[in-house]
């Protein structure tokens, strides 16, 4: 025979709700590193298509087609000026060359010295993650193209 307990509405709702604040992250929730760089190569095809400005303007857009969730590009000149900012437009036309991260680690002349050597690659450092709000280990893909240098990253977990 069964048995059936009728349980009110409310009851369900706080139990589902509480389920679901005890569920972790799903990783869909934040890039990867193969979208990282897939979105880097996307960019600088639409650079070579459409201009600098035109790219510069879209990267700038936080709604825009260079943002995914975490993700956002990043374009910099060699002498380390900001070109485009997918998340932080305070950052722009700025000369971050001497910016540090919390370990004191000079991470933009670091990478313009790399893109200066390499035709793409990985650089890790620690920033603040515009979703989280707090400073993360980060992975920083990079592309140089002609006189500016494409990025986008992942935060590390």
């Amino acid at each position: 025979m069964l048995t059936f307990t009728v349980v009110p509405r409310r009851a369900i709702a706080g139990a589902m709700l509480s389920l679901c604040v005890a569920l972790p992250a799903s990783a869909d929730e934040f890039a990867t590193k193969p979208e990282a760089e897939a979105m880097v190569k996307k960019t600088i095809v639409f650079m070579k298509a459409n201009g600098k400005d035109k790219t510069y303007s879209e990267i700038n857009r936080k709604d825009g087609p260079f943002t995914d969730r975490d993700l956002y590009m990043v374009a910099y000149g060699f002498d380390g000026v900001v070109r485009a900012h997918g998340a932080n437009p305070k950052m722009l036309n700025k000369n971050l060359m001497e910016l540090k991260d919390i370990d004191g680690k000079a991470f933009v002349k670091e990478r313009v010295e790399m893109a200066k050597k390499n035709p793409s690659f990985w650089q890790e450092y620690k920033f603040t993650n515009p979703v989280s709000g707090k400073i993360e280990p980060k992975a920083m893909y990079c592309q140089p193209s002609e006189d500016v240098i494409i990025c986008g990253g992942v935060y590390l977990r």
